[in-house]
Parts: C-alpha cells; structure tokens; sequence
C-alpha cells in the first residue's frame, strides 16, 4: 500500500494502490477491476452499465453498443451526450454522478502513478 505525504507532513494511506506487473490495482468506487477505466474495452463498459443500473439503462447499453463507447470516451461523457444518446432526463444525473466517481478514480490512479515515479526507490 502506498502512502501519500501530503503539504502538512500527514500520510494519507487512502489511496491503496500497488504495482503489480506493471499495472496499478487499486480499491474500485464501482467496478472491482484491476483494470483502469480508460483501458477498458466496449465490452467492458457494457458489462459496467449492466451492473451498475441492472436493467433500468437499456438505452444506455444499446448507446455503448452501437457508438463503440470505450472507458476513455466513457470518461468523457457529459450531459449533452447523454441527451444525444436518448437517455432520460431523470436517469441522467445518476449516470453523471457515477461517472464523476469513475473520474476521481482514473485521477487517482494518475496520482499514485506519479507519486510512485517520484519516490520509488
């Protein structure tokens, strides 16, 4: 587990994350995956709205389908694109919540990465 030093001198071991073969695994907010979710495949933002919303985002499914939405373009997502692809007004914000976690996580990641580049021994 890697700890970060933060400007005060305290040690945040919130972000648990270690290097293993060469890919960051980390605590997931949603997913449970070592993978990050800008390397995830369409298959895999598919498996990821399946889960999440259990049969209440089909638009969003048949979206991620037919648009080839991969985890960096998922990352990406905003409003207006959710508007674009026919979701639901009242299911939106939701999705914008979970993706703003997914997004938190991703810069996580970053950080660690950066954080372990720097003091590494």
């Amino acid at each position: 587990m890697a700890s970060i030093v933060c400007a005060d001198g305290q040690r945040n071991a919130g972000v648990a994350s270690q290097k293993r073969s060469g890919q960051v695994t980390s605590q997931k907010f949603l997913m449970g995956s070592s993978k990050r979710v800008s390397y995830w495949t369409v298959e895999e933002v598919y498996n990821w709205v399946k889960k999440q919303y259990r049969g209440e985002q089909t638009a969003l499914q048949r979206a991620v389908l037919n648009h080839a939405i991969s985890g960096r373009a998922l990352l990406r997502m905003s409003k207006h694109q959710l508007d674009r692809l026919g979701i639901e007004p009242e299911s939106q914000q939701k999705i914008l919540q979970d993706l703003l976690l997914l997004r938190v996580q991703e810069e996580l990641e970053n950080l660690n990465d950066i954080f372990s580049e720097c003091f590494s021994s």
